[in-house]
């Protein structure tokens, strides 16, 4: 599998809305904050793949 783009959409307490930058997807993917990397927060870009990610910005 190949890393997608990533932005925080919005944070709901222990959860994060991702919405997918590299794909026409309107839904937004939860993951949970703790799988995020330190410092993450809404408007932060992400990298990711199977469950790893990594701040772009």
């Amino acid at each position: 599998m190949e890393p997608h783009t990533y932005i925080i959409e919005k944070i709901e307490g222990d959860y994060a809305y991702l919405k997918q930058t590299d794909a026409e997807n309107p839904e937004l993917f939860q993951v949970a904050m703790a799988l995020l990397p330190f410092g993450a927060d809404i408007g932060t870009e992400l990298s990711g793949c199977m469950g790893c990610f990594e701040m772009l910005n």
